[in-house]
């Protein structure tokens, strides 16, 4: 049977078809859905680890015991787990292991745009790289396969607009794998020195192997339109091309990106006058090809920046400017991410920014606390990197600095990579101020649970980590529950934290206002009365349901839920809950 399916939903597909037994990820759009959809098979044992790296070994370790695993994440996510994926090259596996990456052109919801075929060649592991979601289910039941065949991880590679576009997928029946037999093998498993140097020589003998398998496999393929012109492309970049040029030019796909093949590519550059290499962000293949020694068209004709579109590469490889539309003579609105309505993190950067303090932030919903009005936060690297950053702010600038210094992290996060940071703050004597921002769940990326919230993927009870007693553990002394919407308490708080002469943690602890429970307690909303002296104090939240109405502030009641954050900030007590 044929259904309509999102590429991570064929992914997951893919996997149960293939008898995973074991996933672990971290979620992290665009690749959260591949995971979600795992949970739908009743087969495989799932769940959601404090971060990549751990999701990657939790993977690897059922592999070298015998079953089927995944790991998925975004491509920064792949970052995290890199000490794991570049090791697991060396050992191999047991049980297939498949590693599924999704790169995020554009940055649509991602602090960089990344090209993780590097990590392939500089991992030496295999790529395999879909470019639709009947592809993404064919080519991860491929990737256990060759997994198994060459001893090896295999990356599978996705983009935003694969994973989350739907095309029809085929569906199978799951094929149940044997476990294999699991045997005690030091020289294969165990990466000190003395084996690795033995190891290595195995993973270039593969290498080998797996360049000779890249010339002649399926999942390379020409097509021979009888043109002079030549493109070459993977993945999306292959789809756009496909619309954008029809049959007017040659396509060599390659659905294996790494190892590339040299005489399938040379045979077919053979053959044409002029050649393109397609491909988003960086000259991947393009470089693969120019030191084969074929002269391609790539990133002379394309940038190497954002998403590419069919009419860019009609106009590139063609010289047919796009369709004239007409245009709309009225501007449309702009619509910036914002924080939604009831947001408890609002009151959080409303406090930051009257005291004026310098932020730390981190990667969440709450970096949009960097946005007008809030404007609160001043740097954002990476996961956990608030609290990390924060420290060498503060031993840079000295102490006086860091009484106008504070971090600021979710909780998912800080159980994701903020506690190291922590414990060495604790440990080399620093005294800054953490403020976990503990909204109850992962919001960013879709409300998925963490070690924080008590329940597993499967909303079974779990062991919920209590972030009082775990900061307490590693020494902080100082460690207050509040409210945020309580904003004079919160500021309260905020002040003597930061005035302290050792380290401390603020947990702004009220639930994200999308959670179901939290629909139950925000049922009315606000409205502005008579009292209103046009202070415009509000404006001053951001929240998306206070606008201006000329020189008049109005509450739009579709968009309010009631939460109370206005009333608790207007100076005149001018705005009023009601049911």
């Amino acid at each position: 049977m044929k259904k309509l399916m999102l590429g991570n939903a064929a992914v997951a597909r893919g996997a149960y078809e293939a008898g995973v037994r074991v996933v672990s990820s971290y979620p992290g759009t665009p690749s959260t859905e591949i995971t979600e959809n795992i949970v739908k098979y009743d087969d495989i044992y799932v769940e959601w680890a404090p971060n990549e790296k751990v999701a990657a070994e939790v993977a690897i370790g059922a592999s070298i015991a015998g079953g089927r695993a995944m790991s998925c994440m975004k491509h920064v996510g792949l970052n995290v787990m890199a000490d794991s994926v570049f090791t697991v090259s060396y050992t191999g596996v047991n049980g297939g292991l498949v590693l599924c990456v999704a790169d995020d052109q554009g940055m649509h919801s991602s602090q960089n745009e990344q090209d993780s075929r590097h990590y392939a060649k500089a991992s030496k592991i295999m790529m395999l790289e879909p470019s639709d979601s009947s592809e993404c289910k064919k080519f991860t039941k491929q990737a256990y396969s060759l997994s198994e065949e060459f001893d090896t991880p295999v990356f599978l590679r996705l983009s935003t607009r694969v994973s989350h576009s739907q095309s029809l997928v085929e569906e199978e029946e799951r094929t149940e794998q044997p476990l294999k037999d699991y045997e005690k093998n030091p020289q294969k498993y165990v990466m000190m020195p003395g084996n690795a140097i033995h190891r290595h020589v195995v993973v270039e003998e593969r290498m080998k192997k797996l360049a000779e398998f890249a010339e002649t496999t399926e999942l390379n393929s020409v097509e021979d339109n009888g043109s002079e012109i030549g493109v070459i492309a993977s993945g999306i970049a292959y789809m756009y091309a496909k619309e954008a040029l029809g049959d007017r030019v040659n396509y060599l796909k390659l659905g294996m990106i790494y190892p590339l093949p040299e005489k399938l590519i040379q045979d077919f550059a053979a053959k044409c006058c002029k050649v393109y290499v397609i491909e988003e962000l960086d000259p991947f293949i393009e470089e693969h090809c120019k030191a084969i020694g074929i002269d391609v068209i790539g990133k002379d004709a394309f940038t190497l920046l954002g998403e590419y579109t069919p009419s860019m590469i009609k106009e590139a490889v063609l010289g047919e400017a796009p369709a004239e539309f007409e245009a709309i003579e009225e501007n449309i609105p702009i619509r910036p991410p914002v924080m939604c309505a009831g947001c408890p993190h609002r009151g959080v950067f409303y406090v930051l920014k009257k005291l004026g303090l310098t932020v730390s932030g981190d990667i969440g919903c709450y970096t949009l606390g960097a946005a007008a009005p809030l404007q609160s936060i001043d740097t954002t690297i990476c996961m956990g990197a608030s609290v990390s950053a924060a420290h060498g702010m503060s031993k840079v600038r000295g102490a006086e600095f860091n009484k106008k210094l504070v971090s600021v992290i979710g909780d998912s996060t800080f159980m994701h990579s903020g506690i190291t940071g922590l414990v060495d703050i604790v440990y080399n004597k620093g005294n800054n101020t953490i403020i976990i921002l503990d909204n109850s769940i992962t919001g960013m990326t879709g409300h998925q649970d963490n070690p924080t919230t008590g329940y597993t993927i499967r909303k079974e009870p779990t062991k919920q980590v209590n972030l009082i007693t775990l900061c307490k553990s590693i020494g902080i002394e100082h460690v207050t529950v509040a409210d945020p919407f309580d904003v004079k308490l919160f500021e309260r708080i905020v002040k003597e934290e930061t005035e302290r002469d050792e380290p401390s943690v603020i947990i702004a602890q009220r639930p994200c206002a999308l959670l179901p429970n939290m629909r139950k307690t925000y049922t009315g909303h606000c409205t502005i009365t008579d009292k209103c002296k046009k202070c415009k104090m509000c404006m001053k939240l951001g929240c998306p349901a206070i606008s201006l109405d000329g020189d008049a502030v109005k509450i739009d009641t579709t968009q309010c839920n009631g939460c109370g954050l206005c009333v608790n900030v207007c100076p005149f007590e001018a705005i009023e809950q009601e049911d």
